[in-house]
């Protein structure tokens, strides 16, 4: 409860086995949770959040804000669902741009995972992600490209902010979102759009997809989508 948790917050967060609030994914690996899956984590004093932790991927404690997996859920949606979030426990999901924006205001990097319909994978490392809160349209502060085998398709849209169909902050003529169904960090438009529709690979319309330009261009959409950050402590 509550009431539980502030009282161990006054003790100093001390784990005496009842209850001890755990910031983010990376805190939850170092207690012994080496399974993926959903946990609720405390990311702000006693406000409870449930996120998808990644603990195999990559040394694990990875929060993931975003899956793409079968194309079960709708991704064409308006500012004020980005905002709050959307999808399904179990298959799709964006986390919310408030919760993405609470959860990145420390130190953290960030990682993208994609998988074709072939079964490679291929990946992106950026030394540091968070996004700016809603006044400032959840803009977009990216560190630099570390290393990755999908090459850098997010150099465009550092800096950019947040675009839906219904409020267009990009710096193109037209929206961006609205041209290719979705909404993302667009510039003018996009080297990447991972919220894209959900098109089996190949795909005859130039980039509405599940696409990452570096890897595979604007006419492949990949099959499987994960973004994903943890904290790096200093």
């Amino acid at each position: 409860s509550s009431g539980h948790c502030r009282y161990f917050q006054l003790r100093g967060g001390v784990d005496n086995g009842v209850l001890y609030l755990l910031m983010n994914c990376k805190e939850l690996l170092a207690k012994g949770n080496v399974l993926s899956g959903w946990y609720t984590i405390y990311p702000k004093g006693c406000t409870a959040m449930r996120v998808l932790c990644d603990m195999d991927t990559d040394g694990g404690g990875w929060i993931v804000f975003q899956r793409r997996a079968d194309g079960s859920v709708d991704f064409f949606r308006n500012w004020d669902e980005y905002k709050r979030g959307f999808g399904s426990l179990l298959t799709e999901f964006w986390l919310g741009n408030d919760n993405i924006h609470l959860l990145t205001s420390l130190a953290n990097e960030l990682r993208i995972d994609l998988r074709d319909f072939e079964n490679n994978h291929v990946f992106a490392k950026y030394k540091s992600f968070r996004i700016l809160d809603e006044s400032e349209k959840y803009k977009l502060i990216l560190g630099d490209f570390i290393n990755s085998t999908a090459g850098d398709s997010l150099a465009v849209h550092r800096n950019k902010f947040f675009t839906t169909k219904d409020l267009d902050n990009d710096p193109a003529s037209i929206n961006c979102a609205t041209l290719y169904k979705v909404a993302w960090w667009y510039s003018k438009c996009h080297d990447s759009n991972l919220n894209g529709r959900y098109w089996l690979g190949a795909h005859n319309s130039t980039g509405d997809g599940i696409n990452w330009h570096a890897s595979r261009g604007n006419k492949y959409s990949f099959k499987l989508s994960e973004m994903k950050f943890r904290p790096v402590y200093q």
